[in-house]
């Protein structure tokens, strides 16, 4: 998909967010770690949501793999961009980190998401310097 493609709604990108965007244009997943409980959440904010450390949260590059955590197939959506890709994935996934993030499911027919299934992060691109993450069926390893 090309930028003039991306028809969806873009980000709101502000100071607190504005670290983790950068990273998605460049094709980095980052969460935030509390340097004083150590504890990992997502979706960035200013403060600890475990301890409320406003102090010492720092920026991580996430592995960008997880498992689907749960998910629904919207097959109905009047908003333009989104109306054109139904029936599309929403699904919350866990990642490695411990985190759980909203997202869509792509490179795979809706049908075959399963809770449980590994996932891995890939990038599309919605406009200049705008990436979005996005979660793909992970790649088999080999034994």
């Amino acid at each position: 998909m090309t930028t003039s493609q991306y028809k969806k709604l873009l980000p709101a990108i502000s100071g607190e967010t504005r670290p983790y965007w950068d990273a998605c244009a460049r094709g980095d997943l980052l969460v935030q770690r509390c340097g004083i409980c150590g504890k990992y959440q997502f979706y960035p904010r200013g403060f600890c949501s475990h301890c409320w450390s406003q102090r010492d949260l720092q920026w991580v590059k996430s592995s960008g793999k997880g498992l689907v955590w749960s998910y629904t197939i919207t097959r109905q959506n009047r908003m333009p961009g989104y109306n054109e890709e139904v029936p599309y994935v929403l699904a919350l996934v866990e990642l490695e980190e411990g985190v759980r993030m909203f997202t869509n499911i792509v490179g795979c027919k809706p049908e075959e998401v399963a809770v449980g299934m590994p996932v891995e992060v890939t990038f599309v691109r919605a406009a200049e310097g705008v990436s979005i993450p996005y979660f793909k069926p992970a790649k088999a390893r080999s034994a």
